[in-house]
């Protein structure tokens, strides 16, 4: 019985992982749930990589004071073993005279421990750095 109610308790853990992550995908930057994330976290994406919730709190306020209208868009987010995966789109406005719009694909692999908090948050681009760069200079037409 005890094992049971355990096993529940961890699957009730989960979800409400799952669905935090959700919310926090809807309100980026803003509003993020950094209670998820154990102190020392490893973070990685093309750009940089380190650890610690503090420095990924930084991050997020500097992409929040730099760029305009940012939106992150989910697209899919499932959960095998110990990883919750997130495939998304993140969008904003770099504040060049021109205002170019950016847009980067790609997707996320975030591990969690047995407390279910996120030891690991790595992000991978579905185009390169090149391609990012690009964006703010030469327009993207469908």
């Amino acid at each position: 019985m005890f094992t049971v109610l355990i096993i529940n308790i961890k699957i009730f853990s989960i979800m409400t992982l799952l669905e935090t992550i959700k919310n926090d995908y809807q309100t980026f930057p803003d509003h993020q749930t950094y209670s998820v994330y154990a102190a020392n976290v490893y973070f990685k994406d093309p750009m940089t990589e380190f650890r610690g919730v503090k420095r990924y709190q930084e991050m997020i306020q500097f992409m929040s004071t730099w760029f305009k209208n940012i939106d992150l868009e989910l697209h899919n987010i499932y959960q095998t073993d110990n990883i919750i995966h997130t495939q998304w789109t993140l969008h904003w406005t770099t504040p060049l005279p021109w205002k170019p719009p950016i847009s980067i694909p790609g997707r996320s692999e975030l591990t969690f421990n047995d407390q279910n908090l996120i030891i690991s948050h790595i992000d991978y681009w579905n185009c390169s750095r090149w391609d990012v760069l690009k964006q703010h200079f030469v327009p993207n037409h469908p």
